[in-house]
């Protein structure tokens, strides 16, 4: 059965930071990748067998959440304090995500929620006088899991 918003765009989306129990609107990101699980596995050799090995799962691992949008200000945004506070004074406050795919009207379609992400990277594009790109930066959280809702 077709709905009107399937298959969904993947170009209207917004980003909430929940810092200290309050929501931090941050929409303003150009894209957004890493929501992915990936199993870890083991290998077993059984005795006599030399055909094959056993692949075995052990545990999901989520990959880095990566975060990319037109370059701000530190005291401009809450996001790039929480992340310089990180990087210059050593300080890090895990906090949680939402990431909400919206339809047309502005309404969620999808929701992920990201648990206790801390900034691991935050880099700037390059400045070249050939292109004229907006300024990027990119933030790379490590998250612990994600929930679909």
């Amino acid at each position: 059965m077709a709905t009107a918003n399937y298959p969904p765009v993947g170009f209207h989306f917004k980003v909430e930071f929940l810092f200290d129990k309050r929501v931090e609107n941050d929409i303003l990101f150009q894209s957004v990748s890493g929501l992915n699980f990936q199993m870890q596995t083991d290998t077993l050799r059984e005795g006599g067998e030399n055909r094959f090995e056993h692949v075995i799962p052990m545990r999901n691992k989520c990959t880095d959440l990566v975060l990319r949008r037109g370059i701000f200000k530190p005291g401009e945004s809450t996001v790039s304090q929480w992340c310089l506070d990180a990087f210059k004074n050593f300080s890090f406050s895990p906090i949680d995500l939402i990431i909400t795919l919206l339809n047309e009207q502005h309404q969620p379609l999808m929701t992920w929620k990201v648990h206790r992400a801390w900034p691991k990277n935050w880099k700037v594009a390059d400045f070249n006088a050939d292109k004229g790109e907006v300024v990027i930066e990119t933030f790379e959280l490590n998250y612990n899991y994600f929930n679909v809702e």
